[in-house]
């Protein structure tokens, strides 16, 4: 091997080193062994490292961060008003005996029970003897009851039985100036009232003015129930005043800035868009969005600071729940 060859090819079997010219764009058998010389090693050393591919942790920094996506979906919101207020009666039937003199004998039934029409309530004697009832003249809930055995019975004085009638209740409550507008009669309304759950309802009557001082109006929102419900109690009501369907994303996939309203999108070749979006309803954590993002584009499921306009990531998929 002629003198002038360095250490390095010195120590490269023949396999190697014809490798190594292949990779460098060099026959070996065009190159004397004098002519191999320590820059002519070093140029085909160089060009099999860059023939050889990069390490996965290098790889995976030229694709970018990786960031959460999802795909934008379309979904329905409700135009929901909330109301709240108390819980009294719409309407109360009092009873009374039909003549004066009579004492109670007997009492059928208490606070709270449903009584129907033509029922008996009471029994109740006359000074000179016999019997009379006293019956329920509507259906409804007994809301109050004086009644007790031995006690006089007048038609002109305190009443022996309060019957809510048909069992129907009002929730008086206040809405916003702003949102008393976007109300009607008969919409749809779910009520949660203190100590009887969740109860159907719905729009019976809405003030036409509102209180100066604190620019609420009232609505009336009626309530039939067979039972009872505590007069007084607080209670509070979603009223259902709409429904609008279009694209859907997290709300945390909302930016806010003082440039407008921001979501992120990524690209088929991953690299990130920001766009200005028009928001509408929330419901359930996420946002309607109605300009800006369409159905099956790929958002950045948290928007941040730390991605900007042109930035490449590697997007990975959320896992969605099953709705």
């Amino acid at each position: 091997m002629a003198p002038d060859q360095c250490a390095t090819c010195r120590s490269v079997p023949m396999v190697r080193f014809a490798a190594i010219c292949y990779r460098a764009g060099m026959n070996p058998t065009d190159i004397p062994m004098r002519r191999f010389t320590p820059h002519v090693c070093l140029a085909a050393f160089s060009a099999m490292l860059l023939s050889l591919p990069l390490p996965s942790a290098l790889a995976a920094d030229d694709e970018g961060p990786a960031v959460t996506v999802l795909k934008a979906a379309k979904s329905c919101f409700s135009d929901i008003v909330e109301a709240t207020g108390t819980i009294v009666t719409r309407e109360e039937t009092a009873v009374r005996p039909e003549r004066p003199g009579l004492k109670v004998s007997d009492v059928l039934v208490e606070a709270g029970d449903t009584v129907a029409t033509g029922q008996v309530l009471a029994k109740l004697v006359a000074p000179e003897g016999g019997t009379r009832q006293v019956t329920a003249p509507v259906n409804g809930v007994i809301a109050s009851s004086t009644a007790q055995v031995g006690a006089l019975a007048s038609p002109r004085g305190e009443a022996l039985f309060s019957i809510i009638t048909r069992g129907e209740y009002d929730l008086v409550g206040l809405v916003s100036a702003t949102d008393l507008k976007k109300l009607a009669v008969d919409q749809p309304a779910t009520l949660r009232v203190a100590g009887s759950g969740d109860l159907d309802g719905e729009v019976r009557r809405i003030a036409p003015t509102v209180e100066q001082n604190i620019q609420q109006g009232v609505v009336y929102i009626g309530i039939s129930t067979p039972q009872r419900l505590l007069l007084n109690s607080s209670g509070r009501a979603m009223i259902k005043t709409g429904q609008s369907c279009n694209v859907a994303v997290p709300l945390t996939a909302v930016q806010y800035s003082p440039d407008g309203t921001m979501v992120q999108i990524v690209q088929h070749n991953h690299i990130v868009e920001t766009r200005q979006v028009e928001t509408g309803l929330l419901s359930d954590g996420e946002v309607e969005i109605r300009k800006g993002v369409n159905e099956g584009d790929t958002v950045v499921a948290r928007a941040g600071a730390l991605l900007r306009e042109g930035d490449r990531v590697r997007p990975v998929m959320a896992n969605t729940p099953t709705k």
